[in-house]
């Protein structure tokens, strides 16, 4: 007797994502078997868009942090495999394709990276080292999940866990605007500066500095960003200014003296 094709959930993690989590949704509901949500305290239309996906929708308002949040949602999941998307993110065809036939013969203790194309700015960056952008999103669901980091989360993966490629790619539409990206790194260079603050870790304006430098040379140059045309250049620029913010964070968290009354 055949062994039955592994049921597969989409799994995400959202706040105020009305205005993506549709067209998210319409590139993978006629061929998931579940889709788990798990909002972290939406001011928009986010949960009544979900609902017109899924039943499975959950809220946990105390934003313990990006691993922690994920964590919790697969907490959720039934089926055998999740597949996990971000809201600003839609399935192509051949990816679809890919994940169907892994599917129908999955492999023992494997996890499976997606490729991400980014369009930002009006273009596709195929460069600046974010093409292919490989991430480990799909696997068994109980085979492993995300670490607790409180940014840049990754899934676990044991020594006994096979990594391979899925084909095609999910299309990530990045930033909105300038200011989305603005308000999205800050984000992230706070959630940064907190966990290395809680680790013990210190930082200099000199550090800053050279990691920003660093930064902008190996997207521009290095990873040729320079072929991205001026949306490569600005790019390369924004992430070496918010690699320096991150680590001017940390110093004033950790090497000045507070406000006093």
């Amino acid at each position: 007797m055949p062994t039955p094709k592994p049921t597969l959930a989409v799994a995400l993690i959202v706040k105020n994502e009305a205005k993506n989590l549709k067209a998210c949704l319409e590139t993978v509901k006629d061929w998931v078997d579940e889709i788990v949500i798990l909002d972290s305290g939406s001011h928009d239309e986010t949960e009544q868009v979900a609902r017109q996906y899924t039943n499975k929708f959950f809220v946990n308002e105390e934003w313990p942090g990006f691993g922690p949040q994920r964590r919790l949602a697969q907490s959720y999941v039934e089926s055998d495999f999740v597949l996990w998307l971000d809201a600003d993110e839609r399935v192509t065809p051949e990816l679809k394709q890919s994940i169907e036939n892994t599917l129908l013969a999955p492999q023992e203790n494997t996890a499976y990276t997606i490729s991400r194309l980014s369009w930002v700015f009006g273009r596709y960056i195929r460069h600046c080292g974010w093409y292919p952008d490989r991430v480990v999103r799909l696997y068994p669901t109980k085979l492993t999940q995300y670490d607790d980091a409180l940014v840049h989360e990754k899934v676990e993966l044991s020594k006994e866990i096979a990594v391979k490629p899925l084909q095609g790619d999910a299309i990530h539409y990045t930033y909105n605007d300038l200011h989305h990206y603005l308000v999205k790194s800050a984000g992230y260079a706070k959630a940064w500066a907190e966990q290395r603050e809680k680790r013990g870790k210190k930082s200099s304006i000199s550090q800053g500095i050279v990691h920003a430098l660093a930064c902008f040379i190996k997207m521009y140059i290095i990873k040729a960003g320079f072929l991205d045309g001026k949306q490569g250049f600005l790019l390369s620029l924004l992430s070496a200014h918010s690699t320096f913010v991150k680590y001017a964070d940390l110093w004033i968290k950790t090497s000045t003296e507070p406000a006093k009354d």
